[in-house]
């Protein structure tokens, strides 16, 4: 098996599930208790935060290149961030390094196209609503993305990830205001809700909507799978 680094911390909350989700598919995969060769760098989210709030994403780029080549040295044939706003460096970081990054936003669109929406609506940070880091990457790929236009709605969206999820807490209302926006956005044409903060899971559920969700947490770990079984399909 190939061995993968994980740039975790982001919040742990979230890369416990990285963890856990990638364990689990491989034991699936063997049909036993077989771990797979996985090495884990966790960030200090408190300083990732104060260099967002400071407009330090340089900072940010440099931590992760840290991180990354950490994990290099430590045997990590390749690595991938447990979350979606550090894409806003994916490119500044992967040109300091000689080996890839798995893109969370290249496993999106995959899962999007294998039941082929055309048309789905995107959560996160403010970072990843207001900037196409990752909604472009998807558009690119010949998927319409929405996102929330109202800046009320983007921030209170950003609050409930930064002072709650991030923390593990969830909130009933909170919850509610989500699904007031996922709704919205179904009735303007939206066929699948793209979770892309990799928070945002442990809130919001399938049974939640009835449309597609896509859990961009469990998307990415899977990516990070078939990598660790050599491309071998992990579904």
């Amino acid at each position: 098996m190939n061995v993968l680094g994980l740039i975790g911390g982001t919040s742990w909350h979230s890369t416990i599930e990285y963890y856990s989700i990638i364990n689990q598919s491989v034991n699936d995969y063997f049909g036993n208790n077989t771990n797979p060769p996985l090495l884990v760098f966790t960030l200090n989210q408190a300083r990732i935060h104060q260099f967002q709030i400071e407009n330090k994403w340089e900072s940010i780029a440099y931590m992760l290149v840290d991180a990354a080549q950490s994990l290099h040295k430590a045997g990590a044939n390749t690595v991938l961030f447990c979350a979606n706003t550090p894409h806003k460096v994916f490119d500044a970081v992967q040109e300091k390094l000689d080996f890839p990054i798995i893109h969370i936003a290249d496993a999106t669109a995959k899962a999007i196209h294998e039941i082929r929406l055309n048309k789905v609506l995107f959560l996160g940070t403010k970072y990843s609503m207001e900037e196409t880091f990752i909604t472009k990457r998807i558009e690119d790929n010949g998927i319409q993305v929405l996102v929330p236009e109202d800046k009320k709605i983007i921030n209170e969206l950003h609050r409930i990830i930064i002072e709650e999820l991030t923390y593990g807490k969830i909130v009933a209302t909170s919850k509610i205001y989500v699904m007031k926006v996922i709704e919205k956005a179904m009735k303007q044409g939206a066929e699948g809700v793209v979770l892309g903060c990799t928070e945002f899971p442990l809130m919001i559920f399938k049974e939640d909507v009835d449309i597609p969700i896509f859990n961009t947490t469990e998307i990415h770990s899977k990516a990070g799978v078939n990598y660790i079984l050599k491309q071998q399909l992990c579904r």
